[in-house]
């Protein structure tokens, strides 16, 4: 058992944070976390998006309570196994293995809340204004689609449904997942897959934010999360195809939003090295 508690998961993440802002930029990561204030303090746009994203945040862990308020009794489960049938299954018994476990787990529960906030850091480190905006955006753009789902279009993790055959391999590493993590994340909370379409949606920022070291990183953890929530047992094939949709979405419209919420003076900016890094 690797993990036994959020503690456990909170230390870990914070070590990854700084290692993928250190190999996002090659400096200091410790500098982004002053740049990262600084920028609170002088730069309205920024305060003003990223306290909106913290606040989409916030109502995303309120939506398992209005989802009881609600006492909606639809199931749209049965619907998404007979659509795709045993997928999931068939791929997590091709791969399994108790080395690939405790791998897909720290992807799952760790890179992907690391990655989105090493990418903040990345971005505000090389003073492009432009992306920080859009992950921002991004962000926001993803919560604000994907929470009327989880409230009106319910579809259980795949492991729940037991037609499907599919074993829970996140309890091999995580035994303690049920009562620490899940509170934050219900288990009809599944279309679309906010794991794929964030994950996508970083790589897609990453790509396309003219640090290539950074897009590399971004692309190799968006393919192990999306692999890693099969493997799992949690996300169904159509929660995948759903958030893959969604995250091209909202990065690319992340992207366009930054550039017109900007002045033209901070649309092009030079990185130290005196290379263009973004000339959108």
């Amino acid at each position: 058992m690797l993990y036994q508690s959020m503690l456990s998961i909170s230390i870990a993440s914070g070590i990854t944070i700084l290692l993928l802002i250190w190999l996002g930029t090659l400096r200091n990561p410790l500098k982004a976390a002053y740049l990262f204030i600084k920028e609170l303090l002088v730069s309205r746009k920024f305060l003003l998006f990223f306290a909106i994203m913290v606040g989409i945040l916030l109502v995303n862990s309120y939506e398992l309570q209005v989802e009881k308020m609600l006492d909606l009794h639809y199931d749209f489960t049965p619907w998404v196994f007979g659509l795709e049938g045993h997928f999931v299954k068939n791929l997590q018994d091709f791969f399994h293995s108790s080395y690939i476990t405790p791998v897909s787990v720290f992807f799952y529960v760790v890179v992907f809340q690391s990655l989105l906030v090493a990418s903040i850091g990345v971005y505000i480190s090389e003073q492009n204004k432009v992306f920080v905006l859009a992950t921002c955006i991004a962000i926001i753009i993803n919560y604000t689609i994907a929470i009327p789902f989880y409230l009106f279009f319910p579809v259980n993790e795949v492991w729940s449904y037991p037609p499907s055959g599919v074993s829970f391999l996140m309890l091999d590493v995580f035994s303690n997942f049920e009562k620490e993590y899940r509170p934050l994340s219900g288990l009809d909370n599944c279309f679309p897959s906010l794991h794929t379409s964030i994950s996508v949606t970083l790589m897609v920022l990453g790509l396309r934010s003219g640090n290539r070291r950074f897009g590399i990183i971004t692309t190799i953890s968006a393919i192990i999360i999306i692999f890693s929530i099969f493997y799992l047992g949690i996300h169904w094939l159509t929660d995948m195809v759903a958030g893959t949709i969604l995250g091209l979405l909202a990065s690319n419209l992340g992207i366009l939003f930054a550039k017109l919420s900007l002045k033209e003076k901070d649309r092009y900016m030079i990185r130290q090295s005196g290379r263009m890094f973004d000339s959108f």
